[in-house]
């Protein structure tokens, strides 16, 4: 593969992550790596994979192997927004089986699913660190906790 999957200003970011480690630990920058180059395309196909694997220098099968190990890669397309529904035990005991069918059938997606528009996607994720404001969800990069079907209807509205 040696077409230019990134832009440069990805790739220099990926470049200042792996300055952060000597030489020889250039790899401990790939999660990072692949961090970056979902944030610009929005997953992770095969090819961008393959390609960061290479900017990096290790080998595509440690690439594919962190890929597809963290929850936090998307290896398919997603809708512009995507939910993370936490279902651990802290938000499980506040109610999150119902906040889980209510943003179902707000939607009319499953979890793992994309809406039909493209929007939303939502995904299941074990824990999300905001157990004192459980049940929670977060939007893309935002949290939202002490959720009720109600503020789940007026948060949804602003995305």
């Amino acid at each position: 593969m040696t077409d230019q999957v990134l832009s440069q200003a990805a790739l220099d970011e990926i470049e200042e992550e792996c300055a952060k480690y000597p030489e020889e630990r250039r790899q401990s920058a790939l999660l990072a790596a692949l961090r970056i180059a979902q944030d610009e395309l929005g997953w992770l196909s095969s090819d961008t994979i393959e390609y960061v694997a290479t900017v990096i220098r290790v080998p595509s099968v440690r690439a594919f192997e962190v890929a597809t190990f963290y929850s936090m890669y998307h290896l398919e397309p997603m809708g512009k927004n995507t939910i993370y529904l936490c279902t651990n035990i802290s938000c499980m005991l506040r109610g999150s089986d119902e906040i889980q069918a209510h943003i179902e059938n707000k939607l009319k997606v499953k979890i793992g699913g994309t809406t039909e528009d493209g929007r939303y996607s939502l995904q299941e994720v074990e824990c999300l660190c905001a157990c004192a404001g459980a049940p929670m969800m977060q939007v893309n990069k935002d949290y939202h906790e002490n959720l009720t079907p109600e503020r789940i209807d007026e948060i949804l509205e602003r995305y």
